[in-house]
């Protein structure tokens, strides 16, 4: 619970500040050009809300907000937020002020360029948040990264790469002729959409062919055993409570030197096995409850520490085909860099862009299957965050969610930032702005596209989630 408790605050204080952040950069451009916001609320007020400067006690209390022409306040719904900007359809759907003669501070009856900085203004407030934060990270901070030479041991590589020239040992060094510097998850991403990767084999360079139509990121991610991981030797350094490892009598340090019979070097090579078990249960349409528990019955082989000494044991593995441990990783060199104030703003930006441009060459994988099934809302969000309150990981995710919001809500689809930008647009080109009506449907369109979205990344969370608390 206490974990639990954590992570929703976590989640609770990044989203509060993103959205005011956001909101804000409408507000302020909204300001700067003289355009009337009638509401600044933090969270959706639908009904009711749970504090507003119009309040009777509140302006009982500051009497001058009482003649203050914008609202401030926060709603009970933490899905997001809102300005209301007078003269524009938004989604408070007010179509009655429409009706009556266009104000000079209203929305619609400023130029083009400046109804663009103030639809803008959100997003671009999200992308320089993000980048405050990565420069103000390094600087308290500054950064570790394992540079991947340093794995001297290269990787293990699973049956898809073995196919496209891969071998066990290999150090990816450059794609597309672009340096890999660092190891990290971002190195999936580099091959996967790479025409050409380089690797150290042996102490010598061969280049690899990828295909033309790139790899699937997703697939490579999901994939039993994965496409690489650092060759490790199959120690075990923590077991799970009440895990089948602990039944077994399975304690840290141990080694694992068989599973089912065949010789066990890596970690991979045990990830092999176990996936081979898994897949002909899955692939079997006559599979019983029977035929699943046998598979997953494991005869293992381990040595302790020193290899002095070896025991068989008999593994039951759970319905994930787990045994409860953790794995011990050799210890990489780290390099560890820092930044002084001067040299934290451009190596800020510069991080910055790298995860803006990742994330926008993911989003091509959200139209696949696989990919709408990883959609998440704020439960899958909220698990992102670590159990235990770190400020700097806070931070990190923080800054990461600023340029997820700026993504999503440059997206054109009607109702969001992007899709009154494009309107803007086609009015600039055009010269002519759709009529009151076919702005009211295309919000309306817009909100139902959202509610959609919304529906289907729920429905991910409580599959993912929330079934599995019940055994389901």
């Amino acid at each position: 619970m206490e974990t639990v408790l954590i992570k929703t605050l976590q989640l609770l204080c990044c989203l509060s500040l993103l959205v005011v952040l956001h909101e804000g950069g409408h507000f302020g451009f909204s300001k700067l050009f003289g355009v009337k916001v009638e509401k600044f609320f933090m969270f959706f007020d639908y009904k009711f809300h749970l504090f507003s400067t119009k309040s009777k006690w509140f302006t009982r209390l500051f009497p001058h907000f009482k003649d203050n022409e914008t609202e401030y306040g926060i709603g009970w719904i933490p899905l997001g937020g809102y300005v209301k900007i007078a003269g524009m359809i938004d989604e408070s759907m007010d179509t009655e002020q429409m009706k009556k003669p266009a104000q000079p501070n209203e929305f619609r009856s400023k130029p083009v360029w400046q109804r663009f900085f103030i639809m803008f203004g959100g997003v671009l407030m999200n992308l320089i948040t993000a980048w405050v934060i990565y420069s103000l990270v390094l600087l308290a901070w500054g950064r570790d990264y394992t540079p991947i030479t340093s794995l001297e041991d290269g990787f293990q590589y699973n049956e898809q790469a073995h196919s496209l020239g891969f071998q066990d040992g290999d150090i990816p060094i450059r794609a597309d002729q672009k340096d890999i510097v660092e190891y990290s998850t971002a190195v999936m991403r580099t091959i996967a959409n790479a025409s050409s990767v380089t690797v150290l084999r042996e102490g010598k360079e061969i280049e690899l062919e990828m295909p033309g139509e790139g790899l699937s990121m997703i697939k490579m991610i999901q994939a039993q055993p994965p496409f690489l991981m650092p060759m490790a030797e199959a120690f075990i350094d923590s077991v799970v409570p009440g895990s089948p490892a602990q039944r077994a009598g399975i304690v840290p340090g141990m080694k694992l030197l068989s599973a089912g019979g065949k010789d066990i070097k890596t970690w991979a090579d045990y990830d092999n096995e176990v996936t081979l078990r898994r897949q002909d249960v899955l692939s079997s349409p006559d599979c019983t409850a029977e035929d699943s528990l046998r598979w997953r019955s494991l005869t293992i082989v381990v040595a302790t520490a020193d290899l002095s000494r070896q025991d068989t044991i008999a593994l039951q593995l759970d319905k994930d085909y787990m045994m409860g441990v953790t794995r011990k990783l050799p210890k990489f060199k780290t390099v560890h860099l820092d930044y002084s104030l001067a040299s934290c703003l451009p190596a800020g930006l510069s991080y910055g862009w790298r995860v803006l441009k990742n994330y926008v060459s993911d989003l091509r994988y959200v139209a696949s299957a696989d990919g709408a099934k990883s959609v998440g809302s704020f439960i899958t969000i909220g698990n992102i965050f670590p159990s235990a309150w770190d400020w700097q990981q806070f931070w990190m995710l923080t800054a990461l969610i600023s340029i997820i919001l700026a993504v999503m809500n440059i997206l054109p689809i009607p109702g969001l930032d992007g899709g009154h930008i494009v309107l803007l647009f086609y009015e600039g080109i055009t010269g002519h702005q759709p009529s009151d009506k076919a702005m009211e449907w295309i919000e309306k369109i817009g909100i139902g596209i959202i509610l959609a979205l919304m529906i289907l990344a729920m429905s991910n969370d409580i599959r993912n989630f929330i079934l599995p608390l019940f055994g389901l």
